[in-house]
């Protein structure tokens, strides 16, 4: 099918994928800026925003009851929220508020996440239409192409605050482009006794997601710094590493679409993982910006199709009546892995550096062969 029509079957959920992208990009591209900012080492910035995730995964969870309250409104309020709270962090220089900023970012996008997935897939129920690696590469390509303006501003004098301002005004404007006509707009269910009856498909698609996000977010929040630092690169091509394979992941997600059709998911799956590690690997033994830049291509392509993949496994396999609370459930634990991930590998790096950090996370990803079978398993 093409894509015109799938994006147009779900230009608003795909849409506010792209606007999470686009903030996220932005306060990657400015994580040298900001560490200097706040005046901390690796390991201190990565305690600061291991706030974060506590905040969202209690969004995460509350989504499912919350969200039905806001209607069609939903998507958009989300959207919006989001992109306010993205204006706090660049602009709050003492550690304890910008942590208590990422409080605020991290629960507005836990909301969304869980929102914006839980539409996607019950578009793709409702219609028998593949939809959620082109809602992802959306998110991808709206995180490049945001990092790649991020290293363009650094490059010309801005600084976080006017970056990340600028960034959440924006997409605080744009979040009218999220507003849906119709009813049971945001794919949740009233019943309560639905996320009970979930067995254990959340579990394993989480802990699937949760490697993913942890691959994927570490390696293109630290990669402009590993670029800078450790390959003695310059600021815009620092920022360039998380635009490299941001843009690579959307490229690899809109090839999963087309894949997805041909081959078996757990096909996708294994084969996702394997190129992920070794991409992550060259990224390690990087001698040179360039050779860095490569690395995070591969390894871009490699773990683009994982999270989506199983999203949609998980969308697929629950009951309708339970599925958002499969997939916020789901979501909840792979996203402990997106947050988890950065706070984690800045720890690492300050025991034993980036190279071994990055590599600590290539053999995590190939620690997902044995859990894939385990996913597809069918529930009772």
């Amino acid at each position: 099918m093409p894509i015109g029509l799938q994006l147009r079957a779900a230009f608003a959920p795909v849409f506010a994928f792209a606007a999470m992208g686009v903030l996220w990009g932005a306060y990657a591209g400015l994580v040298p800026d900001t560490k200097a900012m706040l005046g901390v080492n690796d390991a201190v910035f990565g305690a600061l925003i291991l706030a974060t995730p506590l905040a969202a995964v209690s969004a995460m969870l509350a989504a499912p009851r919350l969200a039905p309250m806001l209607g069609r409104w939903a998507l958009p309020v989300s959207v919006f929220a989001l992109a306010v709270f993205f204006t706090l962090p660049g602009a709050l220089a003492w550690p304890v508020a910008f942590a208590l900023a990422m409080l605020l970012v991290g629960a507005s996008n836990g909301f969304l996440d869980v929102v914006m997935n839980a539409r996607i897939s019950a578009i793709e129920t409702a219609r028998d239409m593949p939809l959620m690696n082109l809602a992802h590469a959306a998110y991808s390509f709206g995180y490049a192409g945001s990092s790649i303006a991020t290293g363009l501003a650094r490059s010309a004098g801005f600084g976080p605050a006017e970056i990340l301002g600028s960034a959440g005004v924006a997409i605080a404007i744009l979040s009218v482009l999220a507003i849906e006509r119709g009813p049971g707009i945001t794919g949740f269910t009233r019943d309560r006794s639905a996320g009970r009856r979930l067995g254990r498909l959340p579990l394993w698609g989480g802990l699937v997601v949760m490697v993913a996000f942890m691959t994927e977010n570490a390696s293109e929040m630290w990669s402009a710094l590993h670029i800078e630092r450790s390959l003695g690169g310059a600021p815009a091509e620092g920022s360039m590493g998380p635009a490299v394979m941001a843009l690579t992941m959307g490229v690899g997600r809109l090839g999963g679409q087309t894949i997805v059709a041909r081959v078996s998911e757990a096909v996708l799956l294994r084969w996702g993982s394997c190129v992920a590690a070794a991409g992550l690997a060259l990224l390690a033994a990087a001698p040179t910006p360039t050779v860095a830049y490569a690395g995070l291509i591969v390894a871009g392509l490699g773990s683009a199709v994982i999270a989506p993949t199983a999203f949609a496994i998980i969308g697929r396999n629950a009951k309708p009546e339970a599925r958002p609370h499969a997939i916020a459930r789901a979501t909840a634990i792979g996203y402990m892995g997106y947050f988890i991930g950065p706070p984690a590998l800045g720890l690492v790096s300050e025991l034993f550096g980036l190279r071994l950090s990055f590599l600590g996370m290539g053999v995590l990803v190939l620690l997902l062969l044995p859990i894939y079978p385990l996913l597809r398993r069918p529930q009772n």
